[in-house]
């Protein structure tokens, strides 16, 4: 009799619920050689994993593609289920919160039968017995052992490590740390001037720290640029804000009880109140090291993962592999597909020493390097480099015998993929050397795509290679960027291979659309960023000179309202105004309902009223019969069913400024009642929402901005889904954007952290007018956001220099100056008979 193993569940408490039950069955049919396997026992092996992380999890779905005959048990010091390290810096700079970076969820697990022992760190492997024990003295037996333990943040000796307000950044706890620590103003130092300190640095900038980068070396990220690219990169940082030391070496962390500072070895300080150690990861081998496996500096394994052990593997940055650990992910996410296949008895390619390359995204700026750019190192090796500080760029590559033999890029990384190809191909680029620096584009984009092998490495921060998406093209249909992410999750990482993987899709899906930049309309056949130089430069100040000179002289309904509000933006303010030019809503004043009757919203600046602007309303809502008084959920009130031919008297009566519902504009400022009754409150905001509306109302926006201001982060008044919002904390406001709550759902990205109500307002303003210049025409702020990246817009406007901050705001001020009330100015409609007939608008209304 043979025997059938009962399914495996992953239970509430992380156990297996039924283990090693068995029911017999039915003798198997006879095998083609007639003999019977009646007697035998499927018998399913027992795989432990030891680390729930990247590596040891990214091993595990690849060992559930092989369909194996595995239980599988995973231990995880964390209480966390397998999450995305990559992004601990989004989430520190407020850009993602932690369930947003989750690759894998608890179901996830469940689905597949895997129990999940988290909070549970193995202390000892016996060998022997193939058992190993938890550290809530839990004994599980093992037939199969992967050891994926990852790595420690390494602490270098100085005094005052026990000091209150010393961090490490390696885990998700370590960055709610940060978070819960870190507040305007705060002077934060980051020792280690490596990825994982760079990305520190910029998420404690985002939460208002002044941050101070302290590294050992000469040069920034000394493993992957050169001086050159270092000290472009340090100046990229110094002119973002953060303070660089290079060549210091720290002695001590100051302080009594909690920390005041560092002591360098040259006799130097720096005042301090956090300390963030991001100076290297050591591999985790001890626990391998105690089990009597062999171990050098990370745990030895040959070419396939095994270790000196035959039922013990081992993956990811607790691995020494031919003398090297690896710390980026795309070499360990391969390292778990070859012992994926070896475990599963489908030994196939062994794992082979990962060319040196990284592909990175350090504030903000893109940064690749391959291969063997140090010159210095082999004397006739040869450079050929570019490079324009002032654009923040450089190239650099370097030969030998006319072979690429390394490169460094920063701020331009499009070439990568064929400097790669070349480096890899070892190919005689002694006919190139005239276009080596700037290669001519190929008729076909498609052709630098076909080159690029199957096996090549196209997104680094997940290991998802070019054979995986084209599979994932065939196999599963997908067409889309956001189809890709979700199936494969290239460019889910820093961002950097997007613009690859979208060369990609567009070269193997033939109904790809490629975002590209669109000409305006047919009537003026331009993109909009042309449109607006070619304004400025040849001084256009009409809608009407515009068609006349680059158009076709008439416009339409979609061209006539963008080149009205460019001209706006540009002059700001101090242009021909062509009332026809503008959207029906905005010709008329108010919102064109679809019955032909018009709503009308007076303004109410944060939502606050009085009784006497009460009695206006309800005086006028009786007058002009009314038919309906809406509370909207902008905090406004909307007499709605006016008649054109009220629209004039009703405004007179009301005595009240418009509040701009209708406009493509500035719409209002939602406020909750903030510190000065909430009990919750730590903050102003009705205060703060007020005058943020008065600062910006009555202007002209791509499209509608809504606003909000909340006096705690309860976000009563929904801040966090507005275009711009403000968020009250405690001794702090922070300034969010891009938020949408629509027919999209999108919450806001956070822009700054900053200690005054009049730095968040200044913020919320420098963010307001760059949306105004650099956004096309009908364009929300959170597309705008997502198309142009939060990194830039921070980079562009809070932390661009003093001098670029104040060129925006003293635009804004201008245009500001410049611009009316539209129910009060002078020029306004008076009469019904001054409205453009009713039928002329068929069409036109949107």
């Amino acid at each position: 009799m043979s025997f059938r193993i009962a399914p495996l569940f992953l239970q509430k408490d992380g156990f297996v619920s039924s283990i090693s039950r068995f029911a017999p069955c039915e003798p198997a049919a006879a095998a083609p050689s007639s003999e019977l396997i009646c007697g035998e026992v499927d018998r399913v092996e027992k795989l432990i994993v030891v680390g729930n992380g990247m590596a040891g999890i990214g091993c595990v779905e690849q060992i559930l593609k092989h369909a194996p005959k595995f239980e599988i048990t995973v231990f995880g010091d964390e209480t966390y289920a397998n999450y995305n390290r990559i992004l601990l810096s989004s989430v520190l700079a407020g850009e993602k919160q932690a369930d947003e970076i989750v690759l894998n969820e608890l179901s996830w697990y469940r689905r597949h039968g895997i129990a999940l022992r988290l909070g549970v760190r193995v202390v000892s492997i016996d060998l022997t017995a193939k058992t190993v024990q938890g550290n809530d003295g839990s004994v599980t037996p093992f037939d199969k052992l992967i050891l994926a333990t990852g790595s420690s943040p390494f602490i270098p000796p100085m005094e005052g490590l026990e000091r209150d307000g010393v961090f490490v950044f390696r885990t998700l706890d370590d960055t709610r740390s940060l978070i819960e620590r870190s507040r305007p103003g705060m002077r934060a130092a980051v020792i280690g001037g490596g990825l994982l300190g760079l990305e520190a640095a910029r998420g404690l900038q985002v939460q208002g720290c002044d941050v101070s980068v302290i590294h050992l070396m000469d040069s920034l990220m000394e493993r992957q640029l050169d001086a050159t690219g270092s000290a472009m990169l340090a100046a990229q940082m110094r002119r973002m804000g953060i303070d660089v030391l290079l060549g210091r070496s720290t002695t001590a962390i100051l302080g009594n009880g909690h920390v005041e500072g560092l002591r360098f070895k040259d006799g130097s300080s720096l005042d301090a109140e956090m300390v963030v150690i991001a100076a290297g990861i050591r591999p985790n081998a001890a626990l391998a090291r105690d089990a009597g496996l062999t171990v050098n500096r990370g745990i030895v394994v040959d070419d396939y993962l095994e270790t000196s052990h035959p039922d013990v593997y081992a993956v990811g940055e607790c691995v020494e592999h031919r003398g090297v650990c690896y710390g980026l992910v795309a070499p360990l996410l391969e390292q778990g597909k070859v012992l994926a296949a070896t475990i599963t008895g489908n030994r196939g390619q062994a794992f082979e020493a990962a060319l040196p390359a990284a592909k990175l995204k350090i504030m903000g700026v893109e940064v690749f390097s391959a291969g063997q750019w140090d010159e210095t190192k082999d004397p006739a090796l040869e450079v050929v480099r570019y490079e324009d500080p002032s654009q923040g760029l450089y190239k650099k590559l370097v030969l030998h015998d006319g072979r690429l033999t390394g490169f460094i890029l920063v701020g331009d990384t499009q070439e990568s993929p064929r400097y790669l190809d070349w480096l890899k191909s070892g190919r005689d680029l002694s006919a190139k050397r005239r276009h080596i620096l700037f290669p001519p584009p190929v008729e076909d984009a498609g052709i630098d795509i076909a080159r690029i092998a199957e096996s090549e490495t196209v997104c680094g921060c997940m290991g998802v290679t070019k054979g995986e998406i084209i599979r994932a093209v065939h196999e599963k249909g997908i067409g889309t960027m956001a189809q890709l992410k979700e199936c494969t999750r290239a460019s889910t990482g820093c961002g950097s291979c997007t613009a690859l993987c979208r060369q990609l899709l567009k070269t193997v899906v033939p109904d790809f659309e490629e975002e590209t930049r669109k000409v305006l309309c047919k009537c003026v056949p331009f993109a909009e960023e042309t449109l607006r130089e070619m304004v400025r430069s040849q001084q256009l100040r009409s809608v009407h000179e515009v068609l006349e000179i680059y158009g076709n002289g008439a416009g339409c309904e979609i061209c006539k309202p963008a080149l009205s509000y460019m001209l706006d933006m540009v002059w700001c303010g101090d242009h021909e105004e062509d009332r026809s030019a503008r959207f029906i809503n905005d010709r008329v004043h108010a919102n064109i309902q679809k019955d032909g009757s018009f709503s009308v919203v007076p303004r109410m600046r944060g939502g606050v009223t009085s009784a006497a602007e009460l009695r206006k309303i309800a005086d006028a809502a009786d007058k002009y019969n009314v038919r309906m008084v809406k509370i909207t959920g902008s905090q406004r009130i909307d007499l709605l069913g006016v008649a054109k031919a009220d629209l004039p008297r009703i405004w007179a009566d009301l005595g009240m400024p418009s509040g701009q519902a209708y406009t493509k504009g500035v719409r209002m400022v939602k406020t909750c009642v903030g510190a000065e009754f909430c009990r919750f409150g730590v903050q102003d905001s009705t205060s703060a929402g007020i005058e943020l509306e008065r600062r910006l109302e009555n202007l002209f926006t791509p499209h509608k901005v809504k606003m909000g201001v909340v006096g705690c982060p309860r976000n009563c008044a929904e801040a966090t889904v507005k275009d711009i919002g403000l968020v009250g904390q405690e001794g702090s406001w922070q300034v969010v954007v891009g938020g949408a709550a629509g027919k999209k759902v999108r919450k806001a990205d956070l822009l700054v952290t900053v200690e005054s109500t009049e730095g968040a307002l200044e913020a919320a303003a420098i963010f307001f007018q760059y949306y105004r210049e650099h956004a096309n025409y009908m364009e929300r702020t959170y597309d705008f956001i997502e198309r142009v990246g939060i990194d830039r817009v921070r980079k562009e406007t809070v932390y661009a220099p003093a001098e670029q901050r104040q060129a925006l705001l003293e635009r804004l001020r201008k245009a500001k100056n410049l611009s009316r009330d539209a129910w009060l100015e002078r020029d306004a409609p008076r009469t019904a008979a001054q409205f453009i007939p009713i039928q002329a608008l068929e069409g036109a209304i949107q």
